[in-house]
């Protein structure tokens, strides 16, 4: 029987466009400087971590968080573009105000978390949910018994919690999907499980928001 794979999976730090309510989508947005600090935080609790390879969206946000976490390990961070948030195509650089606004019919889809609902131009959250527990479940394999850290989105983060805790995609979210938590599963051939989520005690309770635009 394979031994079961140990993931850490970790939300970017902030961003700009976090605060602002923007949909970034695969636009490449680096952190701020409250994710910056976000990021090092998250290194530093993670620095005593037997962690054997970090996987990473290529995208700047997710990038930078990783390699704050890979440093103390003097590990290179591997780049992972299947591990990027949804596309969401036509709705990218669009806050959530101007969408309501100006695309209202897309606004309600998206609220009611239609599965099929598929931005112009981006996945719909079935195309999204099977690229990333198929990229997920891939990486884990590679590494039984090992302690794999995954650095991604809050899209990402929301699609692994609900294929470990077996919630369809159209269940409301009571979970957090905070900026630069550290979320913890195990991944055997059988599927992954949960073993805790959304740590934030290395940051200030009231400085990580919780995703939205991702």
């Amino acid at each position: 029987m394979q031994e079961a794979t140990r993931l850490i999976a970790v939300r970017h730090g902030e961003t700009a466009w976090n605060v602002d309510t923007r949909i970034q989508g695969h636009i490449d947005i680096g952190l701020n400087a409250t994710g910056l600090w976000q990021a090092e935080r998250a290194g530093q609790a993670l620095a005593d971590e037997d962690i054997g390879v970090i996987y990473a969206s290529d995208l700047a946000r997710a990038w930078q968080t990783a390699e704050a976490i890979a440093r103390p390990h003097g590990l290179a961070v591997q780049p992972e573009p299947r591990l990027r948030e949804r596309a969401f195509g036509h709705l990218e650089g669009m806050s959530f105000a101007e969408i309501e606004s100006m695309l209202p019919d897309d606004a309600r889809r998206w609220r009611e978390r239609d599965p099929e609902f598929e931005p112009v131009g981006g996945e719909s959250l079935l195309t999204f949910r099977d690229r990333v527990t198929h990229v997920a479940a891939e990486l884990a394999a590679r590494h039984p018994g090992q302690l794999v850290t995954l650095v991604a989105h809050g899209g990402v983060m929301d699609v692994l919690y609900r294929a470990a805790t077996r919630q369809e995609l159209q269940a409301p979210r009571t979970w957090q999907l905070g900026n630069a938590a550290i979320n913890r599963m195990l991944w055997t051939p059988e599927g992954f499980s949960l073993v805790g989520w959304s740590d934030i005690a290395h940051l200030a309770a009231d400085d990580t928001l919780d995703e939205t635009t991702a």
